[in-house]
């Protein structure tokens, strides 16, 4: 799922639900409760494919919906794994789990977020 899907879904069934009201009732409630403009509030409620989503922005709606982006839900499962690997082999060379932790890093296709 794209971002501006993710937020379009969580604008409508989260932020600003139809027991609101009208569409535009909605997303002035949805642009309040976000900090954005109407227009930038109105543009992401359909999706317009001219605009994207910066990572702020993503923040905030995760934060206001309580819903999650499914990939950094994906992050985390693979950080999780990736310290679980590491606790395994904690007892071992370190230079042995950075260079396995790196591997497994490269193989997920994980950039070094550090």
């Amino acid at each position: 799922m794209s971002t501006i899907a993710f937020c379009q879904n969580a604008l409508r069934r989260e932020i600003a639900p139809p027991s609101v009201g009208s569409v535009q009732t909605r997303i002035a409630t949805a642009a309040r409760s976000l900090g954005w403009s109407y227009t930038r509030t109105r543009d992401a409620w359909y999706a317009d494919p001219r605009i994207s989503i910066r990572p702020e922005e993503l923040f905030r709606v995760e934060a206001v919906s309580g819903l999650v982006y499914q990939a950094r839900q994906e992050v985390r499962k693979n950080d999780d794994a990736i310290a679980r690997a590491t606790a395994l082999l904690g007892g071992e060379d370190a230079h042995l789990v950075r260079s396995i932790v790196a591997a497994v890093r490269s193989a997920l296709g994980i950039r070094n977020r550090a």
